[in-house]
């Protein structure tokens, strides 16, 4: 996921003023009232002064929506989406938790009216790459920034989110629900005699083969105690057709897929179809390429967790 600068409508910022002249005209016991009722605390970017008890709050992207419904902290009434074949939110977050929500497209260009439009008392931002962002959404609501995109492991982003929501509780019940989860395919793994297999996060664009470590995939990997091809090591390998033989030592490949409007899911290698070198690795002949939501790349609770499932599916069914 890459930077990329937005601008907010004018119409968008007359919107935002106005909401705050309002709000400037609240009774002066109003105002202590909700100050006694704030908390401040420190993001990557400024401190922040937001409500104690959130009752409206909102993702900036997916990941950090999943987060503030793993954490247990009210939902304002429409919540983003990306683009990109979705019309919906990912499947393997919280439908309950999701009733009554309406979603709306905020990626890849940001929706600064529909957000403002939510009327959220608190916005997670977790784009904190773009450094425009944080003021811009800040004018809306007290807005938490970070940058869950900045190749670190996310779940220590989620641990700091969960500390400055006062929810560290409810990060640590996702935290042993996770390691509980682990420790169950990790021991079925070893029992099948698969410690050892080597898994290739590999996907298919522009004609070229590309293995990389990017997102959850390599942190699920390694949990298990499964190996990385080493083509994934660094900045990753990208393979022309005629290169494929490298491809050779891997056991398994995981490559993700994204929905497309109808629901259709096309076979991203397909093109390969008549490719020899192709056909004749071990993965290909033993039909052992498993697909999952682009999604779930993006470090979130519910996308973790999702993709650990995919593994046990996909290496022990």
């Amino acid at each position: 996921m890459t930077s990329r600068p937005k601008t907010m409508s004018a119409a968008v910022a007359a919107l935002a003023s106005a909401a705050l002249l309002i709000s400037g005209c609240a009774t002066t016991d109003a105002s202590a009232s909700a100050k006694s009722e704030t908390r401040t605390v420190t993001s990557e970017v400024k401190e922040v002064n937001m409500p104690a008890e959130p009752k409206k709050a909102l993702g900036m992207y997916t990941t950090d929506l999943d987060m503030l419904i793993t954490l247990g902290i009210p939902l304002a009434s429409q919540q983003p989406i990306r683009d990109s074949g979705y019309t919906g939110f990912p499947s393997f977050f919280d439908q309950e938790a999701l009733k009554g929500i309406t979603p709306f497209t905020n990626y890849p260009e940001f929706n600064f009216e529909a957000i403002l439009k939510a009327q959220p008392d608190v916005i997670l931002n977790g784009l904190g790459y773009d450094k425009e962002l944080d003021g811009k959404l800040s004018d809306i609501a007290p807005t938490y920034t970070f940058n869950g995109f900045d190749g670190s492991d996310w779940r220590t982003k989620f641990k700091t989110v969960a500390e400055a929501f006062g929810k560290t509780e409810q990060y640590q019940v996702w935290m042993d629900k996770y390691q509980a989860k682990v420790d169950d395919v990790k021991k079925r793994l070893a029992a099948a005699g698969k410690s050892d297999l080597v898994i290739g996060p590999v996907d298919y664009y522009e004609d070229q083969v590309s293995v990389s470590c990017y997102g959850t995939p390599c942190l699920v990997i390694k949990d298990l105690g499964l190996k990385v091809s080493p083509l994934a090591d660094g900045e990753g390998s990208k393979l022309s057709a005629e290169q494929l033989e490298q491809l050779n030592g891997i056991d398994a490949i995981i490559t993700t897929e994204v929905p497309e409007k109808d629901g259709a899911n096309p076979d991203a290698f397909a093109p390969l179809a008549n490719n020899k070198l192709w056909t004749s690795l071990p993965f290909v002949a033993n039909k052992q390429i498993h697909t999952y939501d682009l999604e779930m790349i993006y470090g979130s609770p519910s996308g973790q967790y999702a993709l650990l499932e995919k593994f046990e599916k996909a290496l022990l069914s």
